[in-house]
């Protein structure tokens, strides 16, 4: 189930979604989205993410940030955890930490804010509806919005930049990007480490990924096919980049997934 964010939050928050998991998962592939997640665990269940080989349980509130690396799941059947899906900049207007301290993390947000937090959690968990728990996720981050007011102006730039590159076709061009933005490659990748914690073109082949993802699993295509759609210049690049997010091959995927069905696929972060 997803919802919409208010209309304060829509620029920076792509939408709210709930998930339960409806079976054990244990050390699957999760799948880099592209987004930085804010994630609230459900006191019931248990779950964990392992990345760079470092296994760390879901706290109440975590901070997936942008994920370039191979990463692993656990999750027990029944755990719940609810979603708010940031845009690739919009972290940096919510938090005070470098942004580059959540690229390949799951962080602990109370580690961040402790009280702020602890409080939110308490009221959360005494609202039955999913609707009153994200109208107060929704209360924090307006409030830290005010507080930001000067990231949150430099951010509207940023937002009209990564738009450009995820709606970029079959090619990535740093220089191309440059001018017909008419901005300087220097201040183009300064802006992107301090408020997206990743380079454009590490961005752009985040993007591209998921687009092969779709294509791999809603058709029949071919992987050579698939690779020159989405901007590869072989079958063997194609493979080569998907293999640094996943670990694992496309066709591997392909088969995996699809035989898990819709249920798991958004559990590992697919379809959100």
């Amino acid at each position: 189930m997803q919802y919409t964010p208010c209309d304060i939050l829509k620029p920076f928050i792509r939408n709210y979604s709930v998930i339960t998991i409806d079976k054990d998962i244990n050390n699957e592939i999760f799948y880099p989205s592209g987004y930085v997640d804010f994630i609230v665990k459900m006191p019931d269940g248990n779950a964990a993410t392992i990345i760079g080989g470092q296994y760390r349980d879901t706290p109440a509130f975590e901070l997936l940030g942008h994920l370039t690396v191979p990463t692993r799941l656990n999750a027990a059947k029944g755990t719940t955890i609810l979603i708010a899906r940031m845009y690739p900049y919009a972290c940096a207007v919510f938090f005070p930490n470098p942004i580059t301290d959540f690229t390949n993390s799951a962080t602990n947000l109370l580690d961040v804010y402790a009280k702020d937090l602890r409080d939110l959690y308490e009221v959360m968990m005494s609202k039955v509806s999913i609707i009153q728990q994200i109208a107060l996720i929704e209360s924090f981050f307006i409030e830290k919005l005010k507080k930001h007011e000067r990231k949150r102006q430099k951010v509207q730039q940023l937002s009209l930049i990564c738009q450009h590159i995820l709606t970029t076709g079959e090619g990535f061009d740093l220089n191309q990007l440059s001018s017909t933005l008419g901005l300087s490659k220097r201040y183009i990748q300064k802006q992107f480490f301090e408020m997206v914690g990743l380079t454009p073109g590490t961005l752009y082949a985040s993007y591209r990924f998921n687009r092969s993802l779709g294509q791999i699993l809603t058709t029949d295509v071919s992987l050579t096919s698939i690779a020159y759609e989405c901007g590869y210049y072989d079958q063997a690049h194609f493979i080569k980049e998907f293999r640094k997010f996943t670990g694992i091959t496309p066709l591997q995927v392909r088969r995996t997934l699809i035989k898990n069905g819709d249920d798991f696929q958004k559990a590992v972060n697919i379809g959100l």
